[in-house]
């Protein structure tokens, strides 16, 4: 099987910073993946036409997804955003998403609360930029393989490093009590040095993956715990669209 993980920063292209749903669904088809773990994902957002982002990745790998709302509102703009306490399919969001083309048994999530500063950060299509924190969530999925189940795990931890290592920890207090054979997927925004401190899983994909034109540096990350001692895993990052990361491809043969 095949899982992924994509930044998709909503759709939009780093350069003009214009925002194309239907071409960041067609980069996420092509990678031929059986699971997508997607950060930044918008939800009914007119920055991004309106569009449910997640509706339309998952019809195009011919599969089902699984939105989780961080934000209601649109994120990095001040008093434009609230937390969100769950996911309202009417309200204009902001999240993460989990997309499978395999059958998937069942479903979780947990919010893990936002710091309170704010970093400069660079937008795509508007410079530098003072951001505020955001809620931050993950979800996970119980999905069907063909050696047995597999838990898989999505998320996209704050960009301030203290909270994002407090978030991590919380990550793994979450996982805890899942079924293994479990993966990890998402933007950490943390290098694999602490990463591997606070979460020592195993790494399955290593490399830069940000920023997206020349990376320098690990943010994002595929994480496994609970494998078989047999299984065999290969990696690759790649590019995908004009996202400001890139993305990760995981081949696993989990054995049975």
């Amino acid at each position: 099987m095949r899982v992924a993980s994509v930044n998709a920063a909503s759709g939009r292209d780093l350069g003009s910073g214009a925002v194309d749903t239907a071409a960041l669904a067609a980069a996420v088809a092509g990678l031929g993946a059986d699971v997508v773990a997607v950060q930044e994902v918008d939800h009914l957002l007119a920055r991004s036409g309106g569009a449910d982002q997640t509706a339309q990745l998952a019809a195009a790998i011919g599969g089902l997804g699984r939105f989780t709302a961080t934000v209601h509102g649109t994120p990095g703009t001040p008093g434009g955003f609230r937390d969100a306490t769950g996911t309202q399919p009417a309200t204009p969001s902001y999240g993460i998403a989990l997309l499978s083309r395999l059958p998937v048994r069942g479903w979780q999530e947990h919010r893990m609360a936002a710091g309170r500063g704010r970093l400069p950060l660079v937008v795509p299509g508007a410079g530098l930029r003072w951001i505020p924190d955001e809620q931050r969530a993950v979800v996970a999925a119980v999905v069907e393989t063909a050696a047995g189940p597999l838990t898989v795990l999505c998320t996209h931890l704050s960009f301030s490093p203290p909270r994002a290592i407090g978030q991590l920890r919380a990550v793994r207090a979450f996982a805890a009590d899942l079924p293994r054979p479990l993966l990890l997927l998402g933007d950490l925004n943390l290098p694999p040095g602490v990463v591997r401190r606070v979460l020592p899983w195993e790494p399955l994909a290593t490399g830069p993956t940000f920023p997206s034109p020349a990376p320098r540096i690990q943010l994002d990350h595929a994480l496994g715990d609970g494998l078989a001692p047999g299984a065999r895993v290969s990696a690759s990052i790649q590019v995908l669209g004009g996202s400001d990361h890139r993305c990760l491809v995981v081949d696993l043969d989990l054995g049975g």
